[in-house]
């Protein structure tokens, strides 16, 4: 379970998030990407510190970029998850966005003809691109969607993501014991989970994620082995316009056993952040180990 933060810390980045989230509103939608995008890499990001996480993280997994670039990745990963806030800020915009954006990668046919045969369906990502993008995409390709979320640490903020995460298209189970059953019961009618397993589980197992040890969640690779679903990892990608996305889908990961379908997973993960660097989210604690500072 997430821990709930509170306190003048959490309530300060709220007010700052809240402030950066919705003002721009007024803008058209074109504009208020970049401009929402700008002041999280400039503004928001360094005063919460998340510049300094992206720094820990990119020297304990990639020590040999240099400092400039290093610093010019800090601010293309704020930049983008600025977007990907602004995004999901913007209510049936994104999902307008989207309409007309077909599927496309190897998995395709896999996942067409699961969803032909009502097979049940759990399909991976992370936090990359904007995976509210490759959802919007899903439930107008006529995927019974459903997506599982884990609730923001900020309690202040976790109330506005709660709302986002709940009117969008399709349903979504927040990651309790009330929503594991719902999202049970979604699965067993043939439907689609839309999961991320990039976060940090420190109930799961230690596997490798850019060549260190992550501590890596089993419950879904059990629960794809439990119910015979489809497991099979699907990516938005942001196009170069900062706009639009590419939604690829991978071949479907073999049922064997659960640390093999989940380091398959956190290989191909590795393998798509390593073409779009700038696209995952590094502001994850991915690699502390429990117990550790």
């Amino acid at each position: 379970m997430v821990q709930e933060k509170r306190g003048l810390g959490p309530y300060v980045t709220n007010l700052a998030l809240a402030s950066m989230l919705n003002l721009p509103r007024f803008l058209p939608y074109t504009m208020r990407l970049p401009v929402v995008g700008w002041f999280a890499a400039h503004v928001i990001g360094p005063v919460a510190g998340y510049d300094k996480r992206i720094r820990k993280n990119l020297a304990l997994t990639c020590p040999e970029m240099t400092p400039d670039e290093v610093k010019q990745m800090e601010r293309a990963v704020l930049h983008n998850t600025g977007r990907f806030l602004a995004e999901m800020w913007s209510g049936n915009a994104l999902f307008n966005r989207m309409k007309g954006t077909q599927l496309s990668g190897p998995g395709v046919i896999a996942l067409e003809k699961a969803k032909a045969d009502r097979r049940p369906i759990i399909a991976t990502s992370g936090h990359f691109g904007n995976y509210d993008a490759a959802r919007a995409v899903l439930v107008q390709a006529g995927f019974d969607t459903g997506a599982l979320y884990r609730p923001m640490s900020n309690a202040y903020f976790n109330e506005s993501y709660i709302k986002r995460m709940e009117g969008f298209e399709g349903e979504a189970f927040e990651q309790s014991r009330r929503g594991m059953g719902s999202m049970v019961k979604h699965l067993r009618k043939g439907g689609l989970l839309a999961i991320l397993l990039d976060q940090r589980e420190d109930q799961g197992v230690k596997l490798r994620f850019f060549g260190q040890p992550a501590m890596t969640t089993l419950a879904i690779a059990e629960m794809a082995l439990k119910y015979d679903t489809l497991f099979i990892p699907v990516f938005a990608i942001r196009k170069e316009n900062g706009l639009d996305f590419d939604i690829v889908v991978d071949e479907p990961i073999a049922h064997t056993d659960p640390e093999t379908m989940m380091q398959e997973f956190n290989d191909r993960f590795e393998a798509r952040v390593r073409q779009n660097m700038d696209q995952f989210l590094w502001i994850h604690n991915r690699w502390q180990m429990p117990g550790s500072a």
